[in-house]
């Protein structure tokens, strides 16, 4: 062993000078004609240019898309700074008591100051200049957007499985480096010397400094903090896909660099025996260090492909890190300083060390001076709707809308580190239990399998007041650029993809709202399998409805998936969940109360017989029935208290109190609450939740009842105000299930004790907006069971949906067209020029089919750009709902 130990060292202590000489053999003059050609065509010394050119190549397209950042970087800050300077010059020279007053009561002109004959068109600041957008550069990317929006289509096979293809940009990307390298190996000759005596074959020795170049920036882009996302903008997980195809085309550079050393050994046997005198005391050096290297790259591009990666993933993602170290290890023995080899290996290791050292400052658990130093941030877990799991986290982390986190959670795994996109708003509207440093971080999800599957295991097996400690690594990811500086804004969700739109959404209405947004439509589009979904984040569509601008936001939910009822009575074939129950009576109750707006007793009572006044409260009361309930499907109705006060005094007054009291009950505005008040709190800055600053806050959120439960939660005054005792209590009128209303039916049973097939959901919903019932709500379409995939597209076929535009909220059964409503977006209305402004923005969260079908749309609406001088962009953000 000590023999073994001296001679390594030995080896190890030779110069760069005596291993040069032993593949870079000298020239004398006795020198053959082969020998001389070898150190004068293409020299051993001059081999290290290889290398640098790879670099150049990196360098460039890191160079050319970091330029395009900030290029969207500057116009989308000009835009917004010009927004906001025409907003503030707009709201000096604005009074809202010239349209309301009238001063010119005592002349002529009265007539035409409450009705004017020319009637203002909206004054819209103007925000756009020729800094902050340049037509060629905009056609420019119109026309690369137009062709790599477009993905390329999956090819099924065997049991329906797929094989997916990655975006045209990357397979751009990975086509150029691969001509590249190609052609960098194979175009300059000699391939071979005459004989290996002569050295090294030049293909062999090109292909070898072109791997080991490869190396620190296979490694960059695979690390979640990391030089080239500081740059460019793009987030590791999607440079993860350029990591892969740069360690594929590594393994091919390497196997173009091992096949010359065995095909001329094999061919020239005298040759490479002189060939090996130059290595003494280093047995099997050639091809053993060769073959040690070669073993862990082949099976870390092996193993990496998607269809062995699925049978054993845990086991790849363990032993991925350890053998890359390896890999790394081992070529700087075979590498042995030759040329400027060790040069990228020295970089490989620093960039992997600053990446480390970095990623600790993500670490929520590695700050000395928070509570969670060491031991993380305490964690609540809730079952919701769909048995989608919530997970709470107080922490005092800080991150953007859109951005995902790692969580690992020792209690339920300890090795698993699942990344999970964060739903909540980082802000200081929406203060945490644990004081007013601390936010709440929180992740919705579905369980699948893994890491999900054991988080709904541990949840209903503990219950829902177990907490459990939360490690967060983050946050990584996001958009390159903000939603504020579009236009219009259309975010499409498909099941928990809601979950990246959320955050956005409410991030997107306190802007406009704070006048630093330059957008003026948002159009939500969520596709979810049932309506239950929807108290997922109920709390936050309340807020968004009742606090965004006038007329700025439209949502459209489409529900996808309704099970049929057996016709057959007293049977069915699953049985159906409390939940869904619930929900039935919630909608049966709305109806209801539509049916009383109609024929109330107390209109009868407050007209006092008079025929007149009656006809005028019943049409009154029409006015206020809509075809869907607004927010009664989003939360819980609130009844007043019942007044307390006696009549005694005139009819009129005894009328008045009765309006009053079915206004309130209605949910309607007093009186003097007219049309115009939204938009003049909305232009007025005089607002009462506008803070001194002029900055708009949105209310506290409702604590309710399933609020999660913290067993370490330090004294605050917050968690003082959503005290049970405030918000249970006997003053307490809202209708909740627990309180036994006649609106809602007996409370369910804990969502953690529910077992069996009651799980299970049997849900007949009507569509909206449908006929009452009749016989031919019988009808089956033929099918006896409920519709298959290909029976559903014929149905849809059969009864296609209305092409008129949907305002507001609404509600629809099916599957959204979204190509078609995309088009519709960009050339419907009157003047077929559609809603989209000069820049707009599709923001979609949902699984691969959705977010094909919405690619190849925004694709095709590129063609628009470069005939339309109205419109600048439009730009494409996808997200992949599994984060």
């Amino acid at each position: 062993m000590s023999n073994l130990i001296r001679k390594g060292v030995e080896g190890a202590s030779n110069t760069v000078a005596e291993l040069a000489r032993r593949v870079n053999i000298p020239t004398t003059a006795s020198s053959l004609p082969g020998q001389i050609e070898a150190n004068t065509v293409d020299p051993w010394t001059g081999a290290g240019t290889y290398a640098l050119g790879w670099t150049y190549f990196c360098a460039v397209m890191v160079f050319l898309v970091s330029a395009t950042r900030v290029y969207h970087w500057w116009t989308d800050k000009m835009r917004q700074a010009l927004y906001k300077t025409e907003v503030q010059k707009h709201m000096l020279a604005y009074s809202p008591e010239s349209e309301y007053a009238m001063s010119n009561m005592g002349t002529s002109n009265t007539v035409d100051q409450l009705f004017p004959r020319e009637i203002e068109k909206p004054i819209r600041p103007d925000y756009q200049s020729a800094a902050s957008s340049i037509n060629f550069i905009n056609d420019t990317l119109a026309l690369f957007r137009w062709i790599f929006y477009r993905p390329i289509p999956e090819i099924n096979y065997y049991k329906k499985k797929r094989l997916s293809f990655p975006s045209l940009a990357v397979v751009g990307i990975i086509v150029i480096a691969l001509a590249f390298v190609a052609l960098y190996c194979f175009l300059p000759q000699p391939l071979y010397w005459q004989s290996m005596a002569f050295g090294s074959p030049p293909l062999a020795i090109r292909a070898g400094m072109l791997a080991v170049a490869m190396t620190p920036w296979i490694v960059a882009s695979s690390m979640k903090a990391n030089l080239i996302t500081m740059l460019t903008g793009i987030s590791h997980e999607r440079l993860n896909v350029l990591h892969r195809w740069g360690g594929y085309l590594c393994l091919f550079l390497a196997l173009v660099h091992t096949v010359p050393f065995y095909m001329q050994a094999a061919s020239d046997i005298k040759g490479y025996e002189q060939f090996q005198l130059l290595f003494p005391n280093t047995s099997g050096y050639i091809f053993g260090t060769g073959i040690a290297c070669l073993a862990p790259l082949g099976w870390l591009c092996i193993g990496s492909l998607p269809i062995l990666r699925s049978m054993a993933y845990e086991l790849f993602l363990m032993l991925h890190i350890p053998v890359s170290v390896a890999y790394v290890g081992l070529l700087f023995w075979h590498c042995r300083n030759f040329l400027t080899s060790w040069s990228y290996l020295y970089a490989t290791v620093a960039i992997w060390a600053l990446s480390y050292f970095i990623r600790a400052f993500n670490l929520n658990w590695m700050n000395p001076r928070r509570l969670s130093f060491l031991v993380g941030d305490e964690a609540a877990v809730q079952l919701m709707a769909e048995n989608a799991i919530k997970v709470t986290i107080p922490t005092q982390m800080k991150w953007r809308p859109g951005q995902f986190v790692y969580l690992r959670m020792p209690g339920i795994s300890v090795f698993d580190n699942h990344p999970f996109t964060i739903s909540s708003l980082c802000s200081e509207d929406f203060p945490s239990d644990y004081g007013e440093l601390y936010r709440d971080c929180t992740v919705v999800f579905r369980p699948f399998g893994g890491f999900t599957r054991k988080v709904l295991e541990t949840a209903t097996e503990k219950g829902p007041f177990q907490t459990y400690r939360a490690y967060l690594d983050g946050p990584y990811g996001g958009m390159q650029r903000e939603l504020a500086a579009f236009e219009t804004v259309v975010l499409i969700g498909g099941g928990s993809g809601i979950t990246a739109i959320v955050s956005q959404l409410l991030n997107l209405i306190k802007r406009m709202r704070d006048g630093k947004a330059v957008t003026i439509k948002i159009e939500v589009i969520w596709a979810l399998k049932r309506l239950e979904a929807m108290d997922w984040f109920r709390e936050e569509l309340r807020i968004c409805r009742e606090f965004a601008p006038p007329d700025s936001v439209t949502c459209q939910f489409f529900v996808t998936a309704a099970v049929r009822q057996s016709r057959i009575q007293g049977f069915s074939e699953r049985a159906p969940r409390p939940l869904s129950n619930m929900f039935h009576d919630k909608l049966d109750g709305f109806v209801a109360g539509i049916a009383s707006k109609r024929n109330s007793a107390m209109i009868r009572d407050e007209a006092q017989g008079d025929p007149e006044r009656e006809r005028e409260l019943r049409e009154e009361d029409q006015d206020a029935i809509t075809a869907l309930p607004r927010q009664k499907h989003l939360q819980p109705t609130v009844f007043p208290p019942p007044p307390k006060q006696t009549y005694n005094g005139s009819p009129a007054d005894s009328g008045s109190a009765r309006r009053a009291s079915l206004r309130a009950l209605e949910g309607r505005r007093e009186s003097s609450d007219d049309d115009h008040s939204a938009t003049r709190n909305y232009l007025s800055p005089n607002s009462s939740r506008l803070s001194s600053n002029r900055e708009f806050h949105f209310p506290p959120p409702s604590p309710g009842r399933n609020a999660p439960q913290f067993h370490y939660a330090p004294p605050s005054p917050n968690r003082a105000s959503f005290s049970p005792s405030l918000s249970d209590g006997p003053q307490s009128h809202q209708s909740t299930p627990s309180q036994g209303s006649a609106a809602f039916p007996p409370p369910p049973p804990p969502a953690h004790i529910r077992t069996g097939k009651s799980l299970d959901l049997s849900i007949t919903i009507p569509s909206t907006g449908a006929p009452a019932p009749s016989a031919a709500a019988d009808f089956d379409f033929g099918f006896p069971s409920t519709p298959t995939e290909f029976q559903k597209n014929l149905m849809r076929f059969a009864f296609v949906n209305p092409l008129k535009k949907k305002e507001g909220w609404s509600t629809e059964y099916g599957r959204p067209d979204l190509a078609y409503m995309l088009k519709e977006m960009a050339t419907g209305g009157a003047d077929g020029r559609g809603i989209l402004g000069r820049r707009t923005c599709v923001f979609v969260c949902g699984p691969p089919a959705m977010r094909i079908d919405v690619a190849n749309a925004v694709a095709g609406l590129q063609a628009d750009i470069w005939g339309d001088d109205s419109k600048d962009e439009i730009f494409l953000h996808t997200e992949n709902y599994a984060i």
